[in-house]
């Protein structure tokens, strides 16, 4: 069955919420690595809700941009609970979050380059061979860039998935977040993208720190996102789209509401375009 609609992140607070009462959710992320370890009550409740809603597993550990060989453990473990809980698709970032068996935790930013294209490519394949499917990879936010640069962030993406034969997930928020700290026109980012290629919507909230903007998940969304989730509707479509909160997380009828208004810009989409 094919994935459509509008989902929400699952977060801990919002387990019991879920399951209990009644939303117009269509589905859900979960963070892969919340769920790796057997047993224990995350993965007790991830299997009733698997039973209600379809899932999709979103990584934050794959480090695909590092130096590092591909961690063939952590991969054995993803498979298993993607045979445990049949998501739709895996994602992750095209970022590095480690190197020399260190793991710092964050989604680093990568050199733009053909070294490090050939690399990322490289290990994609390693990926999606030792996974048995395709991955999605998802533009991360940004806060400096490298001199070495060759090409653009949007030109970079656009060929790791031709090249490797992945997805993408399109962080609508990441672009626009990167686009004030960098000073490009994030329009252009999307009408890089390849359409067939675009399986995901991310929308999230951030931190205006006066000079610049992060990425931190813990507010609502603000209305230029809004505007730049309308392009990415008249660009791509409705694509699947959900609203990740990291931080500050409300009641779940807070984030349903916020996930009504992508639901409600969708429809006025569906509606012009007919």
């Amino acid at each position: 069955m094919k994935l459509c609609g509008f989902g929400l992140g699952l977060r801990t607070p919002h387990y019991e919420a879920i399951l209990n009462e009644p939303h117009p959710i269509d589905w859900l992320e979960v963070i892969t690595e919340n769920y790796l370890v057997p047993g224990g009550k995350p993965l007790a409740f991830l299997e009733r809700i698997r039973e209600r809603f379809p899932l999709v597993m979103h990584g934050v550990s794959l480090s695909i941009g590092s130096t590092d060989p591909i961690d063939f453990e952590y991969l054995a473990l993803v498979r298993s609970l993607a045979a445990r809980i049949e998501p739709h698709w895996i994602s992750d970032h095209l970022c590095w979050t480690g190197v020399e068996g260190r793991n710092v935790h964050d989604l680093l930013p990568l050199p733009y380059t053909e070294e490090a294209l050939s690399s990322v490519v490289g290990r994609v394949d390693q990926v999606q061979d030792a996974l048995g499917r395709q991955i999605l990879l998802e533009n991360v936010s940004s806060y400096l860039s490298f001199h070495a640069d060759e090409m653009s962030e949007w030109e970079f993406l656009r060929e790791v998935a031709s090249r490797a034969d992945c997805n993408i997930l399109l962080d609508i928020n990441n672009i626009y977040v990167s686009s004030v700290n960098h000073g490009f026109d994030p329009v252009k980012y999307l009408q890089a993208m390849p359409k067939s290629r675009v399986r995901q919507f991310h929308l999230a909230g951030h931190s205006n720190m006066g000079g610049h903007l992060i990425d931190t998940h813990d507010h609502p969304i603000v209305e230029p996102v809004w505007d730049l989730y309308r392009e990415a509707l008249r660009l791509f479509g409705e694509v699947p789209t959900m609203i990740e909160r990291d931080d500050n997380i409300p009641e779940l009828s807070e984030l349903v509401d916020e996930l009504d208004v992508a639901r409600e810009l969708a429809a006025q989409h569906s509606r012009q375009a007919a």
